[in-house]
């Protein structure tokens, strides 16, 4: 770096520091002449810098707010504070607008010294907002290196571990972060299954930047909420049982899109689908979304089967 630039940088960080900066003390501190300091406020000035100057005995200099956000010189200190004030953000949904504090903590992070990255770590481990801590902890460094690749368009390479355990190894073009119900998860292109999946980012670990950028995919922001709501939604749970269906695999699926997830079919016309709920009238609602027409069996036993029939049974007679 040349003299003139560290100069440079050295005068904005003072301008950053106080309000006003008389011109012989700038001088001073930096060991150049008044001449030279204002050279450099012009090369300033030429970046984007508002820098107002004020002649006469007590006049100096002082940075004004400009009409766009010109570069920030920052020291360690700030640097720390500010990546950990993010990460707490973002971890913690403390504001709207999701993305941008994971564009703006990526950013920043990407560009944070060793030293520096270990630091925020450790503070980031230590302070935890009272009362707001929800769900399954997420790892701040693997968000931050997700939100990159879902800006610069690059796939990855991470490791998976799925709710029943099992861990495979996956390629994806990553679209978008979304946070819900207590967790983060991404949804992605997946290179090999050919098709969208969503993620829970907690199950997530070892990314690897593949340095092989995509063209992405159109995908419509109530796409997203409806895969997020989707992913989330599954799980085996109390009220969960199988259905059956008069309907070929390939058309349940564009039917029901991630809905269908973990369908499977039976034979060339029939597929089979476990139909979550965490009680029996949750159940029925899943069931109640098998297309018109479409028979279909289930395995729905006691005391469920008796409790359902009772509530259809009176829902008929209401219609009556």
């Amino acid at each position: 770096m040349s003299d003139t630039t560290s100069r440079a940088l050295a005068m904005l960080n003072l301008l950053q520091t106080h309000r006003h900066w008389p011109g012989s003390e700038l001088a001073d501190r930096l060991g150049v002449t008044e001449r030279t300091v204002r050279r450099d406020i012009e090369r300033l000035r030429e970046l984007g810098y508002r820098i107002e100057s004020t002649p006469g005995a007590a006049g100096g200099y002082r940075l004004e707010a400009g009409s766009a956000v010109p570069p920030l010189l920052l020291t360690d200190d700030e640097a720390v504070a500010m990546a950990i004030g993010l990460r707490i953000a973002a971890a913690q949904r403390l504001v709207d607008g999701h993305d941008t504090t994971l564009t703006a903590l990526a950013k920043l992070e990407q560009v944070l010294p060793s030293p520096l990255r270990r630091r925020v770590n450790a503070l980031a481990d230590a302070v935890q907002p009272a009362g707001i801590r929800t769900g399954a902890a997420v790892s701040p460094e693997v968000l931050g290196e997700l939100a990159l690749a879902c800006r610069d368009h690059e796939r990855v390479r991470f490791r998976y571990t799925a709710a029943a355990g099992e861990e495979s190894r996956r390629r994806v073009e990553p679209y978008a972060l979304a946070p819900a119900d207590r967790h983060w998860y991404l949804v992605c292109w997946d290179v090999d299954r050919d098709d969208w999946r969503t993620f829970r980012i907690d199950r997530l670990s070892d990314v690897e930047h593949t340095r092989s950028r995509f063209e992405p995919r159109e995908l419509a922001p109530e796409e997203i909420a409806q895969r997020v709501h989707a992913a989330r939604s599954w799980g085996k749970r109390a009220g969960e049982v199988v259905a059956e269906m008069d309907l070929p695999l390939e058309q349940m699926l564009e039917y029901f899109g991630p809905w269908g997830k973990g369908a499977e079919a039976v034979d060339a016309t029939h597929t089979r689908w476990a139909v979550g709920g965490g009680n029996v009238r949750e159940t029925m609602g899943g069931l109640s979304w098998i297309p018109s027409g479409v028979e279909y069996t289930t395995n729905l036993g006691e005391p469920g089967r008796t409790e359902l029939k009772e509530i259809l049974a009176r829902m008929l007679r209401a219609l009556a």
